[in-house]
């Protein structure tokens, strides 16, 4: 029996493909730097450039004026252990800490409260979402400016609402032990972008949880610890830490409120007790003739906030649960 034929299978012709004129890649890589070209520009030319220099001049005595000397370690040293060349040194790391562990749990408290109360406002909520960002966008003198006259020990709108509770008067800006707290109010006052950023977490809880909470007989606080605190633990994580970070860098408000007025001779406060770390660094740079100092301040901050960071990053729940 002959074995059988099998069929031979039809050829088939391959589809010519539409052919990639010459330079047409190139040319979409030229587009694609040129598109990119001012950030680039940007961040050499601003960011990278000045981080450089700033790096180098930190091993520098220098004032601005005269050609730099190099000194090598010298102003790291001097900063940390020389009290009398820097005497205020550690006094406005003190102040940075106390304003930061302050300041950051009372901004953020701020704004969860005013997030919670916004997402159970179902009319005119877009209204009194914009008066609680108009702090955020006022410029900072102008903050200040209000701020030194709520706080005025005679005529300030605080001392007199405080009154009606029986509370006697406070020389707010003047008494050592108030500063930092009355300057944690200001930066809680102005909690506009952690409130937004936490209405947005809100609207992000899934319903079915809310319902499913309802249905199994949680009351309003089990369910804002049970599955509102819980599911806005990733915004918590992102705000603590921009937040610490920003706080660590105050300057131009402290800067308005102590520095900024006609009597110069004042930088940080009563007793330096406003005294913040970068406003002490503004006033060696720019006031005191010591720029090299001043960078060499600028990257000891640096070094810390990327300590601090990355131990959040370590120690702190980011995920939901």
């Amino acid at each position: 029996m002959a074995p059988p034929v099998l069929a031979e299978k039809p050829t088939v012709t391959p589809r010519p493909g539409r052919r990639r004129r010459p330079g047409f890649g190139r040319r979409d890589h030229l587009i694609g730097w040129l598109l990119i070209a001012p950030a680039v520009v940007y961040f050499l030319v601003f960011l990278l450039f000045p981080a450089l220099a700033a790096l180098y001049y930190s091993f520098t005595d220098w004032n601005l004026r005269t050609a730099p000397n190099w000194v090598g370690l010298a102003n790291y040293t001097d900063l940390l252990f020389d009290d009398a060349k820097y005497p205020h040194f550690w006094q406005s790391i003190k102040v940075t800490l106390q304003y930061t562990i302050i300041a950051v749990p009372l901004t953020l408290g701020t704004a969860l409260i005013q997030a919670l109360l916004l997402n159970a406002i179902h009319r005119g909520s877009n209204f009194f979402r914009l008066l609680l960002f108009l702090p955020v966008v006022t410029a900072e003198a102008a903050v200040g400016a209000i701020w030194r006259w709520l706080y005025d020990p005679q005529y300030g709108l605080i001392n007199t609402f405080i009154e009606l509770f029986g509370i006697p008067r406070q020389n707010w800006l003047n008494t050592p032990e108030l500063v930092i707290p009355a300057l944690s109010f200001i930066a809680a006052w102005q909690c506009g972008i952690s409130m937004i950023i936490y209405l947005a977490g809100l609207k992000g809880i899934p319903t079915s949880i809310r319902e499913a909470a309802v249905i199994d007989g949680a009351g309003p606080v089990q369910r804002f610890w049970r599955v509102v605190v819980p599911m806005l633990r990733p915004t918590t994580f992102y705000l603590l830490v921009t937040g610490v970070i920003a706080a660590l860098q105050v300057f131009g408000l402290v800067y308005v409120i102590f520095s900024g007025g006609g009597n110069r001779s004042v930088t940080g406060g009563p007793e330096q007790s406003g005294l913040t770390y970068v406003l002490h660094l503004y006033l060696y740079a720019f006031r005191y003739d010591a720029m090299g100092a001043a960078c060499a301040m600028s990257f000891i901050l640096f070094l810390f906030i990327m300590i601090v960071t990355a131990m959040q990053f370590k120690f702190v729940k980011q995920e939901a649960s």
